[in-house]
């Protein structure tokens, strides 16, 4: 399990990125782009993969990594229910999302 803080420790820790309010969540951002969004109250988070890494981190457990259902998760937008993550899955899944917006 990941709380919603060390979720925001481990994707500010991430070079150059950023922490800005996103509607009712909070986004993470490289080069002002949202690599991540957290929404606290849900303990959940919503990260932009490739969509070969969001078919691998599906694999781990379909009931706690998802596309978002609707056009967003075709474009590899995929929640992560932190409460029943481990914090190294996490942390690999933010580094690959960092570096997918990074590149752009």
């Amino acid at each position: 399990m990941i709380t919603a803080e060390k979720f925001r420790n481990l994707a500010l820790s991430l070079a150059g990125a950023t922490e800005q309010p996103h509607f009712e969540k909070t986004s993470f951002r490289i080069n002002k782009k949202i690599f991540a969004t957290l929404d606290s109250k849900k303990q959940s988070a919503t990260l932009k993969l490739s969509e070969s890494d969001q078919d691998i981190f599906s694999l781990v457990d379909k009931t706690a990594i998802y596309p978002v259902p609707n056009k967003w998760g075709q474009q590899g937008w995929t929640v992560f229910e932190l409460d029943k993550l481990s914090e190294e899955l996490v942390q690999d899944a933010l580094t690959k999302a960092y570096v997918e917006v990074a590149k752009k």
